[in-house]
């Protein structure tokens, strides 16, 4: 029987142990072979510890490694940056562009030249380029996709003349510009026309990715100022890309009589995507239309004819990129559709490739170079065209079409930013030696500044017109009404709020207010599925509200930071309680987790931030995700956090009083027990019901009113029994934390639990 019981283990072992001493017995003898055949003894002279090191420096200097190592580093410099950017109101990308530019030469090449040398050596930067082109590829993919064409349809007349104003203006004084720096800062060998139609095509970008995101977060995209200007950005990128495809085909061929035939070419080819791939992809789309998920088959084909027509546009010579641009232009188009290769393409090109090209244009950048006076008066000059031709250009366009001055200079600020596109219009031109590392480095230094002033305008022409009427709807405040914002991530969570909520007010709606907001982030929104992300995030509470009787409000609000922008929102808004839901923290439940957890203490700039200020310790053994603590330490309002299990009603609530500033929770069991006839169960842990004279006189005050619905129990009564019967548990944050650090016995029975911060 015991033998039974272990006959497999003994096999394993049998076998393991038999076959092992085989395979050492074989290579004993094979290494007898080995010195017959030699007549050497086969010694390099170096003991084993010697040959590990050895090994290991060759492993640490293998191209593949080096690759992964700079990757790394990327990420890491692009967040660290990305994240102060924003931090101080900037687009993401100008973070990341000048992440690049810290590990170039400019900075870290500069200050360490052996670490530059060891991580970025000259032979590994071939990898790197190649890799960051595949992310463009894949990024403009993306931006071919955003792209509406309906847009451009519905609003084109005046849109059309502002856009095309906003590129010829600048064109023209680029070429202008070009004539006075030629001599001094062309390339040797490089035609007058060549130089001329690359600065004047450089002056004339905008970055539609960056307006589109500042459009959202400043809730102006419902707005008809909104669609003119997505509508100007359109029209822009597509005749920007357009000329630049025939402006590289004239410096390809060096004069435009040899252009003519690149460009016939490339006719040719916009005519074979329009006509023939754009119909095959539509066939597929009607057919996908309705599906969540597209099979590989399908992806596979999709992702082919984007390296085909990059490899078409390439081959031609108007560069890879058009390629992808075109194919995500002709996309069918349907929004589910074009969301599922979004989200397929969009994370791995912006965060894990996009990087890469920021840093590989950041070594190309030397601002050492600018190293005297006179070059920073002409950088200077450049930026002052850059901005005369866009900004001035844009303006003037929009104010002759008949915008108001205020509408026009906003329109002409958001065509003023530059970004990424310009950077890779820059490549582009330095890959083609028609810009000098001067003129490049000059060029990079007008894209930071000019969208780096995008934020800063705007706010200085909301200032000047701020007694002109508000862009945005605000909400109404009625005076002596209770007003709850709930802001809800998910449904499910936003439906359990509002039930909350309700129970809290449903005897006095009339006397109420709730309002619900969902935030979104806007480098997860794309111009053609706004309106429907929203409609789809209310659908369900609006629903929920119908079923509860309830009158709910909504706010939809688009941001790069979504925890502040709650703050502000609630702080601002002048609401007597904000309501959110609690996620599980992301490092919980694992060694690694925890490991991981632990780091972020030490590289996230947010905690490092609290901890200077001293509100790290509040939540040390909290397991508050991190967008729930950045809400607590942000929001002045009285908050309220949901720990969600399953709530559905308000019947039972158990109360455990464990601090004398418990006080403030009386208030809502008041309420609760008003409006919903609530049963109170409350635990006097530390005997300030009968001791503290505030907390006495409050319990006093609810047995007068309501002596049915007050219980206090003792922590005999807690058991699983008694938590069962308990719809949910009201308790302030200091008690949570309080439980949490002594790791109360009763804690792993609560069901729901309503956190309270006054």
């Amino acid at each position: 029987m015991v033998l039974k019981k272990y006959k497999n283990t003994l096999f394993y072992l049998g076998v393991t142990s038999l076959f092992s001493f085989l395979i050492y017995w074989i290579i004993k003898q094979g290494k007898l072979l080995e010195l017959k055949e030699s007549n050497v003894a086969i010694n390099s002279g170096n003991d084993s510890w010697t040959d590990f090191i050895n090994s290991m420096f060759h492993n640490f200097n293998d191209p593949l490694a080096i690759l992964l190592a700079q990757i790394v580093m990327i990420i890491l410099t692009a967040r660290v940056f990305g994240w102060f950017f924003q931090k101080i109101g900037q687009p993401t990308v100008i973070g990341e562009i000048i992440a690049g530019i810290v590990l170039g030469p400019s900075l870290l090449g500069m200050y360490f030249p052996e670490f530059s040398a060891a991580l970025f050596p000259e032979e590994s930067l071939g990898n790197l380029k190649f890799l960051s082109q595949i992310g463009l590829i894949l990024f403009m993919f993306v931006i071919g996709m955003e792209l509406d064409i309906k847009v451009l349809k519905n609003k084109a007349s005046e849109a059309i003349v502002i856009s095309h104003a906003s590129i010829i203006f600048p064109f023209a004084m680029g070429i202008g510009l070009s004539y006075f720096v030629y001599n001094q800062f062309a390339p040797a060998g490089v035609e007058f026309l060549s130089f001329s139609l690359f600065m004047g095509i450089a002056m004339s970008i905008t970055a539609f990715p960056v307006l589109a995101r500042i459009v959202q977060e400043r809730g102006i995209h419902k707005t008809r100022l909104g669609a003119i200007v997505i509508t100007c950005a359109a029209a822009d990128d597509i005749t920007a890309w357009c000329l630049l495809a025939v402006v590289i085909a004239i410096v390809k061929a060096g004069d435009f009589v040899g252009s003519l035939y690149v460009i016939s070419l490339a006719l040719l080819y916009v005519l074979a995507m329009f006509f023939i791939v754009k119909p095959f992809l539509k066939r597929i789309g009607d057919l996908y239309a309705e599906k969540d998920n597209i099979g590989k088959p399908v992806m596979a084909i999709f992702f082919l004819l984007l390296i085909i027509s990059s490899y078409a546009t390439e081959v031609i010579g108007i560069h890879a990129l058009f390629g992808g641009f075109m194919m995500g232009a002709i996309m069918p188009d349907i929004a589910k559709f074009r969301m599922i290769f979004i989200e397929k393409v969009e994370d791995v090109s912006v965060i894990l490739l996009l990087p890469l090209f920021f840093v590989f244009t950041g070594l190309h950048t030397h601002v050492g170079l600018i190293n005297d006076v006179y070059l920073w008066k002409v950088t200077g000059g450049i930026i002052a065209v850059a901005v005369i031709g866009k900004f001035v250009g844009s303006a003037l366009a929009a104010k002759f079409v008949g915008q108001n001055w205020h509408d026009s200079l906003t329109i002409g600020a958001l065509m003023n930013t530059r970004g990424l596109m310009e950077l890779i219009v820059l490549n582009i031109g330095l890959e083609l030696k028609v810009l000098t590392p001067e003129v490049f480095t000059m060029m990079v230094i007008m894209a930071l500044v000019t969208t780096f002033m995008t934020g800063p305008a705007l706010n200085l022409i909301g200032y000047i017109f701020k007694n002109k009427k508000e862009l945005e709807a605000v909400e109404t405040i009625e005076e002596n009404k209770f007003r709850i914002l709930i802001s809800f991530g998910n449904n499910e969570k936003g439906k359990s709020l509002l039930r909350l909520a309700n129970s809290i007010t449903k005897k006095q709606k009339s006397a109420s207010v709730i309002t619900a907001m969902h935030m979104s982030k806007s480098d997860e929104l794309h111009g053609f599925n706004l309106e429907e992300i929203e409609k789809e995030s209310f659908v369900p509470l609006f629903q929920e509200s119908k079923k509860l009787g309830v009158d709910l409000l909504s706010v939809f609000k688009v941001t790069n930071d979504i925890e502040t922008e709650i703050a502000d929102v609630a702080n601002n808004g002048e609401y007597d309680l904000l309501l959110v839901g609690l996620g599980k923290s992301i490092f919980e439940g694992s060694l690694l987790g925890k490991v991981i957890g632990f780091t972020t203490r030490i590289i996230n700039p947010d905690r490092l931030i609290d901890k200077f200020k001293g509100k790290e310790g509040l939540f040390e053994n909290s397991p508050f995700d991190e967008r729930t603590r950045q809400i607590v330490t942000r929001t002045k309002t009285p908050l309220g956090i949901l720990i969600d299990q399953d709530f559905e009603k308000l019947d039972t609530i158990f109360v455990p009083i464990i601090k004398s500033d418990d006080v403030v929770l009386i208030d809502y069991v008041q309420k609760m027990i008003f409006n919903n006839n609530s049963k109170i169960n409350f635990l006097d842990t530390n005997g300030f019901i009968k001791n503290n004279f505030v907390m006495q006189s409050a319990v006093a005050t609810l047995l007068q009113k309501f002596p049915a619905n007050i219980t206090v129990v003792t922590e005999g009564d807690l058991n699983n029994a008694f938590f069962q019967e308990q719809d949910l548990t009201l308790i302030s944050l200091e008690s949570w934390k309080s439980i949490i650090d002594n790791n109360v016995s009763w804690l792993d029975e609560v069901s729901s639990v309503l956190i309270m911060k006054s």
